[in-house]
Parts: C-alpha cells; structure tokens; sequence
C-alpha cells in the first residue's frame, strides 16, 4: 500500500475544530518533535502537526533512539496547556494511539505504564512529551508520537525481541493516512475532555496491561520489584513491595515479569 501522505490528504474534511487543520509535511526530518518546538516558539498556532515521511534521528523517554524509517508514523502535535494539564498529556496521547488503531484496524493494543503502546506484548507506538515551562506559565508543549506502521520487522534485527508493526500483526499493509487522520480525532477528542475535566484517567487506567502483573521497575538510579497494584490520578504507579511496603513511583521503565 504506498499511500500518499500531504498537508491535503490530511487535512481534507478532517473532522477536528484545530488539531490538524494545520498540518506541516516534510518526507524526511531529523525529529518531528525539534521541528515543532521550534515553531512553537516562533507562536505556531494550537493544533499544529509536524509529520514526517521517515524520520531519521527520533528518540523515545531517556535519550533512546525510536526507528521511524519510511511506512511508520512520525507526528507532533502542539498544544498550549495550562500547567495542570500537563501531566494527564502522558495518559492522553497513548489512550489516543490506542483508540485509533482499534479503529482502523481492529486489533486490541494495550499500555504499558507509562505510555507505551503494545500489541501482543511487543512495543507498537512510542511516545514523546516535551514542554517548556516558566513558572507556572507553559510556553508550549509538544505530543510525539511514532508507530509502526507498515515495517517487517525482522529487517531490523535490534528491535525484533520487542517490537511489532500493525502490518506484522495483520500479515496485510495498513493505510497510515488513514491512521493519521483518526488519531488527530481522537487526540482532540481526548485533549477537549481534558480540558473540561472529562474521564481521560479512568480510561487509561483501564487500558493499562501492567496492573496486577509482577513487574521490575527502573526509576533513576533505583530499581524496584513487586506488583504493580494501582496508578494514581497524577499517572504514578502505585507498586506493592514484596515486603508489603507500597513505593509510589512518577516516572521510570517498566518490564513485566512472566511467571514459568
């Protein structure tokens, strides 16, 4: 399926009041996240979506590098949240991913806390939430979001312990046009419930594939082992100890633990 990705094709009756209705293509960029941030600064208006043909210098939380060659997905969305709506953007973009590729393809992703999107247990989408802060006052902030698309996989020997495509779970090419457009519907779908206090925790809550499960958490310099019981409202991952001791924990990289 070589679908044909332009500011027309995504546009064109998009159903969104302002995310997507300015949409910037390039077939190649470095980052999608470093371009909008820099038009965020020069005062892009809200909604703007930076999309990417391949993109050959993506990272994902921590400095890692995200592969998005050419059939994946690489977009940023930029927005300009109040200071309280920051941390539910997390929740927001992977209940989004999850939302529209069910939609258009009918496989079921989860989330793996915090907002990586997995499909049998392997990693499908990734995503990046970059902001500018001063004081309380949010300059900007920025949704990247990067999914496998149309790859095989198996071509890139790095990934495939972890990773999967929507085109290696369907054995048949996915149309990242239409993709694309449904996720911007939801993604203003979810920000607009956000902003008038609507469920989106409840929801991602209940996408979540870690709870209940025995996990291994990396939080900075500290590891952490146990059952990840529960989330907070803020998004933190409420783990019980082995010990019975609960560790409340904002931010980090999980790994589920398979029982033999």
């Amino acid at each position: 399926m070589k679908d044909i990705l332009s500011p027309e094709s995504i546009t064109c009756n998009l159903e969104t009041r302002f995310i997507g209705q300015r949409v910037l293509y390039y077939p190649s960029l470095a980052s999608t996240n470093e371009v909008a941030k820099e038009k965020a600064r020069r005062g892009a208006v809200a909604g703007t979506v930076v999309v990417a043909g391949e993109q050959t210098a993506g990272k994902g939380r921590r400095q890692r590098v995200w592969l998005s060659p050419e059939g994946s997905i690489a977009l940023s969305v930029i927005l300009y949240p109040g200071l309280g709506c920051l941390p539910p953007l997390i929740m927001l973009a992977s209940l989004a991913v999850v939302r529209s590729i069910e939609a258009v393809t009918a496989l079921k992703p989860q989330v793996k806390w915090p907002n990586d999107v997995l499909i049998n247990t392997r990693k499908v989408s990734g995503i990046l939430i970059e902001s500018e802060v001063r004081g309380d006052a949010v300059d900007y902030a920025v949704i990247g979001i990067g999914v496998n698309v149309n790859l095989r996989i198996s071509d890139f020997p790095e990934i495939v312990p972890t990773a999967t495509s929507l085109s290696d779970e369907l054995a048949r090419d996915v149309s990242r046009l239409d993709l694309i457009r449904r996720l911007l519907v939801e993604v203003e779908t979810l920000y607009l419930a956000l902003l008038s206090k609507g469920p989106i925790y409840e929801a991602w809550r209940d996408s979540l594939v870690t709870l209940g499960k025995e996990v291994h958490v990396e939080s900075g310099d500290a590891t952490y082992d146990g059952i990840a019981e529960s989330v907070a409202r803020d998004g933190s991952l409420l783990l019980r100890r082995p010990d019975g001791g609960l560790s409340r924990i904002v931010a980090g990289d999980v790994t589920l633990r398979h029982r033999v």
